[in-house]
């Protein structure tokens, strides 16, 4: 996982220990980490809200870098302001799709590394 995060491993550990620590993760030393009930919850208000970002940046601002720009930002933006946001953009049916590494209903077991 560190080296797919391109991160160190000691962080990626220290993640993983935080997120278990709020609930949103199971983790294990050296056997891995799982997704607990919050924790999908959580990826799926991050989901929507990386969604109605990327739309906003590529329908409206035109920018080429349009996923990895609302990657970054998803994860700032409260929950207010992403309800606010997707209540006041005229989103439509077809907004730009997430990466696959960021779908909440994707694999959600990892092996920690």
């Amino acid at each position: 996982m560190a080296e797919t995060l391109d991160r160190s491993p000691a962080t990626v550990t220290e993640t993983f220990q935080r997120l278990d620590e709020d609930g949103l993760v199971e983790y294990e030393a050296y056997n891995g980490v799982t997704l607990t009930d919050a924790g999908r919850e959580r990826a799926g208000e991050l989901h929507e809200t990386y969604v109605t970002i990327s739309w906003f940046f590529q329908s409206l601002l035109e920018l080429d870098d349009y996923e990895k720009e609302a990657m970054e930002l998803a994860g700032l933006v409260s929950p207010t302001v992403a309800e606010r946001l997707t209540d006041t953009l005229p989103i439509e049916t077809d907004a730009p799709s997430h990466s696959e590494g960021a779908n909440p209903s994707a694999a959600t077991d990892y092996e920690s590394s």
